[in-house]
Parts: structure tokens; sequence; C-alpha cells
């Protein structure tokens, strides 16, 4: 499945090789025998028995929890350099691997970024729609708000977008049937713990059926190019964008994204900052997503 930029996004190729840590060794391979004494024999046809010195203990450095290492390491220098609060989550598509987090992990409402599986969730039960290329291109709210009603009901709306989540890999993330916040849609007020947004968008390129949405995700509209699209050194990215008023002041902005790496492996990552406004949340973001792109071939990866 090959993730397209929008017209006139322009790509860097970069290589996908994982930079090994110096000193560390891999997990699979020998090594770490001991070196046998000379074997003494007489004169005589009597042989004498080899002695075998011990082998001596060793513990392997995983170069992988080395680049974990210095990556949140890294991500948490540009957190603080942001200028507000960021939380970051990353997860290697196709792999059963621990969420990389870093920053302020504080649940927060997801606005806009759950567009995506309702966007799924829709085509799901009444095929590919001109709402949905609003809906994820323009973040249009009307647009998401028409998905939802062709779905059913509310309750039956909210079903299937939590269905969605789960089938994503996202186990504990629930889609309100009711309006929680009055002018704002139903959906846009799920919480969305970033670890859970990262695995559902790594698993988003893995599922059958999302390959429209995920073409959608790399062709969004200047509104959305900032974060992971605004990095250069992916072959090609795709996201979508969230943003809108804190529980009691300040902006919440969001976005989840898909980096895809010179050899075709793919890397997820969420991200979502509340500040004074949405130019100070873009800007926070850009700032981690610069280091990300700094750091791209430190990034897991994988593929379905």
């Amino acid at each position: 499945m090959r993730i397209l930029h929008g017209p006139g996004r322009r790509a860097v190729l970069v290589s996908a090789a994982v930079l090994m840590t110096a000193g560390a060794t891999t997990g699979c391979g020998g090594g770490g025998d001991g070196v046998l004494p000379p074997v003494t024999t007489s004169t005589v046809t009597v042989t004498a028995t080899p002695v075998s010195a011990p082998v001596p203990s060793r513990t392997p450095t995983s170069s992988a929890s080395a680049h974990r290492t210095l990556l949140v390491s890294a991500l948490e220098g540009a957190i603080g350099r942001a200028g507000q609060p960021v939380g970051v989550a990353i997860v290697p598509v196709g792999k059963s691997e621990p969420v990389i987090t870093a920053g302020d992990q504080t649940p927060m409402v997801a606005w806009s970024t759950i567009k995506v599986p309702l966007a799924v969730a829709s085509e799901r039960a009444g095929g590919q729609s001109a709402p949905q290329t609003r809906a994820i291109v323009e973040s249009d709210n009307s647009a998401a708000e028409s998905l939802w009603a062709s779905i059913g009901s509310d309750t039956d709306a909210a079903a299937a977008v939590t269905a969605i989540l789960r089938e994503a890999g996202d186990t504990t993330t629930t889609v309100p049937s009711a309006q929680l916040r009055a002018g704002f849609t139903t959906f846009g007020q799920t919480t969305w713990p970033l670890a859970a947004a990262a695995a559902f968008t790594a698993h988003l390129p893995c599922m059958a059926g999302t390959e429209h949405v995920l073409a959608l995700m790399g062709q969004v509209a200047g509104n959305q190019q900032w974060g992971v699209e605004a990095m250069a050194a992916p072959s090609s990215t795709a996201v979508k964008g969230g943003w809108g008023p804190g529980p009691f002041s300040g902006e919440v902005v969001r976005q989840i994204g898909l980096v895809t790496h010179s050899d075709g492996t793919m890397t997820a990552i969420a991200m979502a900052t509340q500040g004074a406004s949405l130019d100070s949340g873009v800007a926070a973001i850009n700032v981690v997503a610069q280091q990300l792109d700094t750091m791209l071939r430190k990034l897991p990866r994988g593929r379905c």
C-alpha cells in the first residue's frame, strides 16, 4: 500500500538503515565463549583430558533499547523547547512492541482526529463518498456530521466507530453516543489517549478497506500541513489534525500520522498539546516534528 502526498508535496528519500549503537550486540548469533586452555598430553599413549574454561556471563545491550532511550531523551529536549506541554506516542506498523511515549500523556478529547475511524466506519456501511473526502482532506465538520448520520442513529454510529477502534488495536477508547459539550460534535468529544491513538494509527494500513481513507490522509489541505506532514525526510506522510477549545481555556491541538520510510516500512505517530491558541499549538508540535525528522532512522518501523 502506497501513501501518497497531496499535490505539490515534495518527498525526500532517506536511508531506512537503522544505526547500531557502538558496543551493542544483537539478540541473535553466538559469542561469549571462553578460550580453552592448551591440551596437555604426556609422551606416552595416555591423552590428557582438556579443561574447559567457564563461559563468562554477559548481558547483551539491545540496540533497539538504546535507540529508544536516545529518541525519548531527544524528544523530551524538543518538548522543553516547544513553549508549551506536548505529548508524543510512537508505534511501529505491524509489530507488537511497547508504545514509545514522551512528554504530557494527559488524555484529551480527539477533536477531528476521530474523523479517521469515522470515515472508515462510514465507508464500511455505505461505500466511498464525497463527504469522506471533505471530512479528511479539509477537516469539514458538516461533512463529518453527514458521515455520522449515514451510519444510523447516534447509538449505531458510536458503536460502529468504536468497533473500528477495537479492530485497529485500541482496546479502551469508547466513542460517546450523546453530545457531551454543547455546540460541538458528539464524536469529536471522544477522549483519546495518545498511546491508544498511535496504536490505532499503526494498525490502520494493515486493515481491510482503509486504502481510500489513507489516500485522503496523504492529501490534506493547508490547514493540516504541519507536524508530521511538514517532515521532509520520510518518503511520504499521511495525517489527520484536530483542534478545538480546551476544557477550561486555551486550545487543544492534536495530530495522528504515518511516516513511510524509503524501504516501505512505516511508523505511526500521535501528538497533542494544549496552550494559548491554535497557532501556538501548531508551532509546538512543529518543534517536536522537526526533532523526529532529524532522527528518522532511529524511529521504530515495520510493515503489515
